[in-house]
This record gives structure tokens, sequence and C-alpha cells, in this order.
């Protein structure tokens, strides 16, 4: 009989019931809750007379609608101010905590998780953002959902879930000076497409992967979905539990101990199989950047654009169709393009890893003239380790200002909006059209590319700088 994958083992301890023909019925371990994607369920446990089943499995926090600076004034969107009133209103009337506006421990919903040792190995991890893959750094099964299944979870603690396929995605060797874990799944997902990793769930292994720190693989998880996976994950080591060690909510004392044998177990089994398999070598990876409106479409930041005959003759009409939104055409080279915005947060990049990158990248340096940049911390435990660190003061003297925690300019949900035209390289996750704001044109690439972008004004190998 063949061994389990660590996916196969995860998803076994939480299956509560399988449906003949049909879907799982999955434990829930962590659910997350945000203001965008609760209202409707909250509303559908009033309406029926609830409460929430075990409050104490559940955490929120506003995250997508905040504004990232004057956070002590009232939100003066009223739809976004009505949205995290809301929040409020339904966690203390369920008793659920709560890291609301101006909390220490507020943030994005990924990022304050797992600092927080609310995220853990081998757990099963939900929350109504497709992002929430992020979680599957630590070695747990992570994923986003819609509202009725957050709904679902509220009310039950469990979930109904087809059970996916399974993937695994090697990357070994090294990676090279100024390449990153984005740039990491950024080559993969060039590779892979948007739709390679649809029906599947994705482990990510091999030495590269195991070579980089908890932000990175965090940030190789989080982009799992950009390829069409259900989520990835990472064997957790001891990196992980190093990590997890001492966070509010990890377990302490004697309960520590057997956590960590436990955790010690979870890997894939030496002959379990795979229903696809995926081998890259690091060195073959440069600084990535995107041109066009999926992350797929992605190049080596000294390459061209692809020219027509290098694009499949079904896919032509897309394609010249993205690049006429970019302002761009096939063959051009990236290197040296205009830039007009820098962002640099979301749950993709807006960690201490991420702010010290680029803080380092441009001390010394000035932010290019006419250009705007926005760097936004993932929480204000991100941001008071930023200040602490002295990065808030080499960023203002090179000219760039750290804004205050929230979702900020990754997606046209704040006031933290690129206008149209404008192209904005951005750390986060998604390029496609209008993403950052109504015709606003997205370049995905890593905080040390933004840097080189910031202080340049144009599309710069950071390698260079």
């Amino acid at each position: 009989m063949a061994g389990k994958t660590l996916f196969d083992k995860i998803w076994d301890m939480h299956e509560v019931k399988t449906i003949e023909d049909g879907p799982s019925v999955l434990y829930i371990d962590r659910h997350l809750v945000h203001e965008v994607t609760s209202p409707q369920a909250f509303a559908g446990l009033k309406a029926r007379g609830i409460k929430v089943f075990r409050p104490q499995n559940t955490f929120a926090t506003p995250d997508h609608n905040i504004p990232t600076i004057n956070q002590h004034l009232p939100i003066a969107d009223e739809i976004s101010r009505f949205q995290v009133d809301t929040l409020t209103k339904n966690c203390e009337d369920n008793a659920v905590t709560l890291f609301g506006l101006g909390h220490p421990k507020n943030g994005v919903v990924h990022v304050i998780g797992p600092e927080n040792g609310i995220t853990q190995p081998g757990m099963t991890i939900v929350c109504g953002d497709s992002h929430t893959s992020t979680h599957g750094a630590f070695g747990s099964i992570a994923f986003g959902i819609g509202t009725s299944e957050v709904e679902m979870v509220l009310s039950t603690q469990c979930i109904m879930q087809p059970r996916p396929k399974t993937m695994k995605i090697n990357i070994d060797g090294k990676l090279t000076d100024g390449v990153t874990a984005k740039d990491l799944v950024l080559y993969v997902i060039s590779k892979l497409t948007t739709g390679g990793g649809t029906g599947y769930f994705v482990e990510f292994a091999g030495s590269a992967i195991h070579s980089l720190s908890m932000e990175g693989r965090m940030t190789v998880c989080n982009m799992s979905i950009e390829m069409g996976a259900r989520g990835g994950l990472i064997a957790p080591d001891e990196k992980t539990i190093e990590y997890v060690k001492g966070r509010e909510y990890a377990p302490k004392g004697e309960e520590w101990d057997k956590a960590v044998a436990k955790w010690r177990k979870l890997v894939s089994d030496e002959d379990a199989q795979f229903d696809k398999v995926y081998n890259f070598d690091a060195a073959d990876i440069e600084p990535m950047i995107t041109y066009g409106t999926n992350p797929g479409m992605g190049v080596g930041i000294t390459q061209n654009i692809p020219t027509l005959d290098e694009v499949e003759k079904s896919s032509q009409k897309t394609y010249l169709k993205s690049l006429e939104y970019m302002g761009y055409a096939p063959g051009e080279v990236m290197l040296g393009k205009k830039v007009d915005w820098i962002f640099v947060g979301s749950c993709t990049n807006g960690r201490i890893e991420d702010l010290r990158a680029f803080a380092h990248a441009v001390k010394g340096k000035k932010k290019a003239e006419g250009l705007t940049a926005w760097i936004v911390p993932g929480s204000h435990q991100v941001e008071d380790q930023a200040i602490a660190e002295g990065l808030k003061d080499i960023l203002e003297e090179a000219g760039f200002e750290l804004r205050q925690p929230g979702c900020s300019a990754c997606l046209a949900m704040n006031d933290d909006k690129v206008p149209a035209g404008k192209y904005s390289v951005a750390t986060s996750n998604r390029n496609f059209e209008g993403r950052q704001g109504p015709g606003s044109r997205t370049l995905l690439a890593s905080p040390l590319t933004a840097a080189a972008c910031a202080v340049t004004g144009v599309i710069t190998d950071p390698r260079t700088l």
C-alpha cells in the first residue's frame, strides 16, 4: 500500500464524514473572518436564531476597507465604515475575538494569523478570502471559501468540500542574488499558467523551498491560487516550529511538547503518490515582472514580452487584448519602461522581511521624481517592528512614507486606488484589469524589484542597484 501525502494525512485527520459520490464533511480548526465576506453569513445565523457554534475557533479583523492613514479618525467612506461597524457588532453578539481598527493586533487577516500563533501546523484553516492559502506555509490545509460556506463554518465548525487531487512542485538548487520567494512563485506560475493547478492542492518541496524563511514560504503559498490551485502547503520543519514558538495562541508547556512531536510527523511519505509532479531548477529563475493582465503573464526582468509566434494561436486574440490594456506590444523589452506608482504591502508581501528588503535597497538613495509610493505594513506588529528597527527612518530619508496597516492598494476597495492609465509596480498578488483602480495597470514584482523601480522611475533589474 502506497504512503500518504502530507495533504492526505491532514485531510484524513479532519474528515468527519464522506458522502458517497459526493463531498467530504471536513472539521475546521480555525476560521478567520473579515468585514467583506462575513455580513451575510452572520445575518444568516441571526435569521435562523442561532449563534456561532465555536466562537473560540473564530478570529476576526477588518482589513479590506480600512484606510491606511489617519486610522484614529472615523472612516470617511460610508460603505466601508458600515462594513467595519457591522463586523464589530457581529463579533460582539457572537463572542468572537475581534482585532478591530486601532487594536494593536489589527492587520491583514493572513498576516495576523501567523504572527499571533493562531496559524499552526496540521490545522484546517478557512476564511472568506481566496488568499487563505497563505497559511499553508505552516503545513496546514488552508483555503478560501464563499459567503454561504462562511455561514456553514460559523454554525457547525465544519464544511462540505470535494477532495482535490494532489500536485507536488519541487524546486531544487540555490536561488541566485536578487531572486526572492516572490520571483520563485511568479516563475512557476509563468510556466504552469493561471490554470495549471486547477483541481489540485499543491505541496511545494525541494531545497530551494526549504531554504526560504517563513515569510518567503507564506508568499509562495499565498500565490498558489494564482495558478488555479485550491491551495498550497509546505511541510513544517525546525524553521516552522521556531517561528510558532512563544506566540500568543501557540501551545504552552507540556502541550507545546506534544504539539511539536505531532508536527514533526507532518511530512509526505517517501512512497506517497501525487497526481501530478513538476520539477524546477532554482538557478533558472531571475527577478520576475508581469507585463499582462493575469499573474501568469510574467517574464524574467531582462527578457522581452513574448512575440505573437511564442503564443498559442487560440490565445492570441486575448493576448493582444491584454497587451492593449497595458499599453505594451509583443516583443518589447521590459527594462526601462515607465513606472508611476509603487505599492509594497498586502498579504503577499507586507511582512517585516519585505519592508526590510525594500528599505535596505533604497537606503542612501532617493525616490524618483513624480513617482507615488505606498509602503504599507501588513499589521500593527509589522509597523511597530519597522519603526523599532529604524526602517521608517531609512524610508523617510529616501522620500518614502510608511503608512498604517491594511489591504490598501492590493485591491480597489478603499481609498488607496491607482489612477487610470498609471503603471503600478505592486508586490501584491493580482494584476487583473482594474484590480488597483479602474483603468490602472499593474505589474507584479518582488519588494526588491519594486525598490529598484522606485528609485529609478523605470523598470529596473534589482541586481544592478
